[in-house]
């Protein structure tokens, strides 16, 4: 009933860019923070980029400038613009939801209360 898919990820050269997105499926989204985390092998789990249910946005420092979070309440889906894209950007990615509905929330303090499948990014030299 709650389900998070995640699609869009590929194999591009540093310098592309990919569109990700996120179809939320049986249930509402828009009142929650959401938000697109990163995990590859070796490394911590990075949250990336999050959206509030007002719009407002927050970005790791690795990510800034370049990736871009947006969202369709209409169509319950949220995207992840990524451009500039580098070797390091590699990983599995996943799309989030804070089910806490807290006004205001950065990568820093956002928690993943439900999470997909993941989308394969892989950026080569």
């Amino acid at each position: 009933q709650v389900k998070l898919v995640e699609s869009g990820g590929d194999s591009v050269q540093a310098g592309g860019s990919l569109r990700l997105s996120c179809v939320a499926f049986g249930y509402d989204y828009s009142p929650y923070c959401m938000g697109w985390f990163r995990q590859a092998p070796g490394k911590e789990r990075e949250t990336v980029a999050v959206i509030n249910s007002d719009g407002s946005t927050n970005y790791a420092v690795s990510v800034k400038g370049r990736f871009t979070i947006s969202r369709d309440n209409a169509k319950n889906t949220l995207y992840l613009q990524m451009n500039s894209l580098k070797p390091e950007d590699t990983a599995m990615y996943y799309c989030a939801a804070d089910l806490r509905e807290i006004a205001y929330l950065t990568v820093a303090t956002m928690e993943y209360g439900t999470w997909g499948q993941g989308t394969q990014v892989t950026v080569s030299s």
